[in-house]
């Protein structure tokens, strides 16, 4: 197997050690410290009476030329290609998948259960995201899909885990998103509901984004995954 993706890590304050793990995916064109300052933001380190002890694990895509972008290099955990169509990048997809799953193994590896481990990415990375999540083939926390969409959505059922067919998913995404629409999403969302999946989903008055209120469901929804 390759080496492991580059990184950044943070661990759960205070020196406690780790229970619980969220692997974050950022988008296009950005890398693992989009998301690094967002961790205090959710307030899940300092709870006395139900601390979170967490550790938040922010890998970096690859570099890679990106078609619509024409043809520049940037992170990117697949290329999209407008002549390809909706399943454009779908080996990326895979590949990049793959890297994650070894992230998930690296986490086991060091203690780790994969019941205590989410999922969790923006655009780009929450196709990563939800791809590697439904198909894995150990049991997860849950995953979070923010501003993204469903690769493949049409053929999803032939490539699900028996051991994630309870998988937990937050869908969040912008009413005016401009970069993926959030009827995308809903397709994604109603798939999924479809094959009786447990989603929540929340929608806002922004664009491909994040906001405060975003943040606080993000929060609520973690607490809720590592309760206990």
């Amino acid at each position: 197997m390759s080496e492991l993706l580059e990184r950044i890590e943070l661990e759960p304050d205070g020196g406690r050690h780790a229970t619980g793990c969220v692997i974050w995916l950022h988008g296009l064109g950005a890398d693992g410290h989009d998301f690094e300052a967002v961790v205090p933001m959710l307030d899940l380190q300092g709870q006395a009476a139900q601390p979170h002890a967490l550790r938040f694990v922010f890998p970096n895509a690859p570099v890679r030329a990106v078609t619509i972008n024409g043809g520049a290099e940037m992170r990117a955990w697949y290329d999209i290609d407008p002549r390809q169509g909706m399943l454009s990048g779908t080996g990326d997809i895979d590949a990049s998948a793959t890297q994650i799953e070894a992230l998930i193994a690296h986490e086991r590896a060091r203690g780790i259960p994969s019941e205590r481990i989410v999922l969790a990415g923006f655009s780009q990375g929450g196709v990563i995201a939800m791809h590697t999540a439904l198909r894995h083939p150990e049991p997860l926390a849950g995953v979070m899909a923010l501003s993204t969409y469903l690769h493949d959505h049409e053929h999803v059922a032939e490539r699900l885990s028996f051991a994630n067919v309870d998988l937990p998913i937050l869908m969040c995404h912008g009413r005016f998103d401009p970069m993926i629409p959030i009827t995308r999403a809903i397709t994604a969302r109603e798939t999924l509901l479809a094959l009786n999946y447990k989603v929540e989903w929340h929608e806002y008055e922004m664009g491909h984004q994040v906001c405060q209120t975003e943040l606080d469901d993000i929060s609520a929804w973690l607490r809720a995954r590592f309760a206990g």
